[in-house]
């Protein structure tokens, strides 16, 4: 506390000091006091382009969100009509991005129980859980599917100021296979559509096209595909490949010419390879890749990046079968955890590109942080698990130029912890601020 009121203090007296010098990379004084700027202080931030710390940041924000200038705050001056967001003796790393989220999954709402609510009621969780990811430092995620296109509708309230969360990149309906792992697959033939198939289904490379064209003209910003079954479906197993490489190829073509990107919810070794082979942007979950699939991703020319969900096991097997979880999704989430671990390792130790994706939706919104200690214990580094989350995850997104990391031009989305998070990841599971283009939303 004493360290904190001093350095606060520390700041405070050159924000207000008449004679400081500018340091030489700083803009013009003039700069410094445009009207609507804002500057954010703190004791050090992490620059995840180049793994460096940089110490006594000063950094300010245009009207628009957008970062203008970093200077060093024992330097430079401002004017008494910059908002001044001091965070004092906190470490600040770039806005965490979440890759693999579902914003409309209650984590506490498993199996058959989902019958007990109302269509609309998924909707009005999203609103929540969003909220939660924002307070944990996620500044933005992507949401790789959604019924009734909640996320899509979701992004638009918060961009419109209806809502409070983080930037979202929609997926609207993922696209799948007939009785495949995206398709619905807890319900009898009385119950099922009987005028045509689910939104997002299709069984021919046209119509998977098609539902390519259609998801992007409702909204979509990322294409989302299953490729092989999967762990919390009905009547799939997590190694079946379920879309063609040929069907895969059709999906990737099409989304490349309207200029999104595809992840491809992969579990096996043949449809991660076939998905990797088709060109597809992110393989999800790449819970059993074999070395094949490994070197194809390192052989790639175009970027392929691993997003691997090795956390929320925790807490399925904890908390599952109490949430309505069936024991066959319970048994197949077993028995593909550990492997999934182990292939993390490995896909690390070779040089795989990857990103940070929690699954949120199959654990709470909130607690998605305490995937960074696993992916340390699992072999990155500390610098390399929050690059996943921010760096890598702006490339993987093609938004360099929004977020991902704190520099000019990109928006100011920030996150504040106590201590170093370099020597210790584990501070990034409970966050202390966070700001938001600039502005603060959560903490002091």
């Amino acid at each position: 506390m004493q360290s904190r009121m001093k350095f606060g203090s520390f700041l405070r007296g050159i924000a207000l000091g008449s004679t400081a010098l500018l340091a030489a990379s700083i803009a013009p004084a003039k700069a410094q006091d445009a009207p609507g700027q804002t500057v954010i202080t703190a004791a050090r931030y992490i620059d995840v382009l180049t793994g460096k710390t940089v110490e006594f940041p000063a950094i300010f924000v245009g009207a628009d969100g957008r970062i203008t200038n970093i200077a060093d705050a024992r330097t430079v001056r401002w004017g008494s009509n910059v908002k001044h967001i001091d965070l004092d003796d906190k470490t600040l790393v770039p806005g965490l991005i979440d890759m693999h989220v579902h914003l409309d999954g209650p984590a506490d709402i498993g199996g058959y129980r989902g019958l007990e609510f109302t269509d609309s009621f998924w909707g009005m969780t999203a609103v929540k859980n969003a909220n939660d990811m924002l307070g944990a430092g996620f500044t933005t995620v992507r949401n790789v599917g959604s019924d009734n296109r909640n996320d899509i509708g979701l992004k638009q309230a918060i961009d419109a100021g209806y809502a409070t969360g983080p930037r979202i990149v929609p997926a609207g309906y993922a696209l799948g296979a007939t009785g495949g792992h995206c398709d619905s697959t807890f319900l009898p033939p009385s119950l099922e559509k009987k005028d045509g198939k689910e939104e997002g289904i299709g069984d021919t490379p046209e119509e998977l096209r098609f539902q390519v064209r259609r998801q992007r003209k409702y909204g979509a910003e990322v294409i989302k595909v299953c490729a092989t079954g999967g762990v919390f479906s009905r009547n799939t197993e997590p190694g079946q490949l379920q879309v063609s490489e040929k069907e895969l190829a059709a999906i990737a073509d099409e989304a490349h010419q309207w200029g999104l990107r595809v992840a491809a919810h992969a579990h096996g070794a043949s449809g991660i390879r076939a998905a990797i082979a088709a060109g597809i942007d992110t393989i999800e979950h790449v819970s059993l890749v074999d070395d094949e699939g490994i070197r194809m991703a390192l052989a790639r020319k175009q970027p392929v990046w691993f997003s691997m969900d090795i956390y929320n096991t925790e807490y399925t097997q904890a908390e599952g079968a109490k949430n309505g979880v069936l024991e066959d999704n319970l048994r197949k989430d077993r028995e593909v955890a550990q492997i999934q671990r182990d292939n993390f390792r490995k896909a690390v130790k070779a040089g795989v590109r990857m990103v940070f994706g929690s699954d949120a939706g199959v654990m709470p919104h909130g607690q998605v942080g305490g995937q960074f200690r696993v992916m340390v214990e699992y072999g990155m580094t500390p610098l390399q698990a929050i690059q996943a989350a921010t760096k890598n995850a702006a490339e993987a997104l093609g938004r360099e130029k929004d977020v991902g990391a704190i520099a000019v031009g990109r928006y100011a989305d920030i996150v504040a912890v106590d201590g170093n998070p370099l020597t210790d990841v584990r501070q990034l599971e409970s966050v202390d601020a966070v700001v938001k283009g600039g502005v603060l939303v959560r903490g002091k």
